[in-house]
């Protein structure tokens, strides 16, 4: 039994060195901004924001199009045979031939430009507003992938620092199990203290192989994320001072969120579309005035009749165009009813993007501030944990305290010590999710964490 033991233990840092292995190429060191760039070249769904946008802004060139002159240009060519059948007039005979054949070509040039169209011009408004959503619509992707990249970042520090943790903590249980071990073999130990040492030498063994398989997961989702393996990540700084959001009001930080959240925006965006689209089914029953000119040729080979086709007319004209809706089958009123209740849809998402905006600032300030009497209390608790660790190992060699009690005391040294580096993570992403439900999240909020990370 204690062979097949042995062997088992040996076997596991061999398996996890492979499991680690796997994927990890040789890969430059980067920082969290550096991160962000990469992802920024590489990650589909920015790529895809990139075309968004250029997209986008050719609405507002549509839209100054409406207002624009139009010119066409419209050209043909026939080939004519004609036969007439009956008693043609004496007097008509020398414009209609009995069979006649030729090919007629003629050309049109046409001016319109519009002088009176309010649809239009509430649709050239649309347009641009259209332009404007993606162009929000682009600063809430950047803002989702600076925390997208964070979110990976840390996630692959605290794997890392997990199996760091447990791997200690397996390294300091395998020194007592061996201890109890030889005390026994001696005469001096109980069998059962042995027993009791390898039970937990096997629970931690198990923790730092699930530890190993999550942080390859979360290296994958940072090389999926950013493009590049996770190799040299700028870890937490030792000393690690957070600090209160600037300013330490809550109220500031939801008024700026309500005034520069990105889903704030687009929701005011898409109100100001329903509006317009409102106001372009209301004008849809006006008079329309436009202005038209336009400049024709007509020509012909063959013996045609002037009448059938007539040959080197040139003519061009200039006039006004008024056209007066009258009736579409109820389909104007249907529309503007329709326009109308979107607008309503649009208020009301509105108002729910503002209470969404207030609950998140609200989480992101509070996990900021709980966050510093958080780490405090975690710091606190490490002192007392490693206190309490010293006092129990003394007490084991004077013979007060048993191995056992020794194994719970560094237990907890490794439990507060995984819940600090969680708690110093979660302020850190706390901070940008506050800055992104208040619309500020960016490169330089991403530089300023490099104040909490070793460089």
């Amino acid at each position: 039994m204690k062979k097949f033991s042995s062997m088992r233990l040996r076997a596991v840092p061999a398996a996890l060195a492979l499991l680690l292995g796997l994927g990890c190429g040789p890969a430059a060191a980067i920082d969290l901004v550096e991160a962000y760039h990469l992802a920024l070249a590489s990650d589909p769904a920015s790529l895809a924001a990139d075309q968004a946008l250029v997209a986008g802004r050719e609405k507002s060139v549509q839209g100054d199009a409406l207002l624009r002159p139009r010119i066409d240009l419209v050209a043909n060519v026939t080939r004519i045979h004609d036969r007439m059948n009956g008693d043609v007039p004496e007097a008509a005979r020398a414009l209609v031939r009995d069979d006649s054949s030729g090919t007629a070509r003629n050309a049109t040039l046409q001016l319109v430009q519009p002088l009176y169209d309010m649809a239009a011009r509430a649709d050239r408004t649309q347009m641009h507003e259209l332009s404007a959503l993606a162009q929000t619509r682009f600063d809430e992707s950047r803002q989702a992938l600076a925390l997208r990249v964070a979110e990976a970042y840390f996630g692959v520090l605290v794997a890392e620092e997990s199996l760091r943790v447990v791997q200690s903590e397996k390294e300091a249980v395998l020194h007592q199990r061996d201890r109890a071990r030889a005390r026994f073999d001696v005469g001096q130990g109980k069998i059962t203290d042995v027993h009791e040492a390898q039970a937990r030498l096997d629970a931690v063994t198990t923790r730092e192989v699930s530890a190993a398989s999550t942080l390859e997961l979360r290296r994958t989702q940072f090389l999926e994320t950013v493009g590049t393996a996770p190799q040299g990540l700028s870890r937490l700084a030792p000393s690690f001072a957070p600090g209160l959001p600037e300013p330490a009001d809550l109220h500031a930080w939801q008024s700026r969120g309500e005034s520069h959240s990105k889903l704030v925006r687009s929701r005011q965006s898409e109100l100001a579309i329903a509006g317009a689209e409102v106001g372009k089914h209301r004008l849809e029953a006006r008079p329309t005035l436009n202005l038209v000119a336009s400049y024709g040729a007509r020509e012909q080979s063959g013996n045609l009749s002037p009448l059938v086709a007539p040959g080197g007319s040139r003519d061009a004209s200039l006039g006004l165009q008024l056209n007066i809706p009258l009736y579409a089958g109820g389909a104007l009123d249907s529309r503007k009813r329709e326009s109308v209740a979107r607008r309503g849809q649009a208020e009301q998402e509105l108002a729910a993007a503002r209470r969404d905006v207030r609950l998140k600032v609200q989480e992101g300030y509070l996990a900021v501030t709980t966050g510093v009497s958080r780490i405090a209390s975690l710091e606190q608790a490490m002192v007392s944990a490693r206190s309490a660790l010293e006092a129990t190992s003394l007490g084991r060699d004077v013979g007060t305290r048993t191995s056992l009690d020794v194994l719970d005391a560094r237990q907890r040294v490794h439990a507060v010590e995984l819940d600090l580096i969680q708690a110093r993570v979660d302020y850190l992403l706390g901070r940008l999710r506050l800055a992104a439900a208040a619309g500020e999240l960016g490169e330089e909020t991403l530089r300023a964490l490099g104040a909490w990370l070793a460089s």
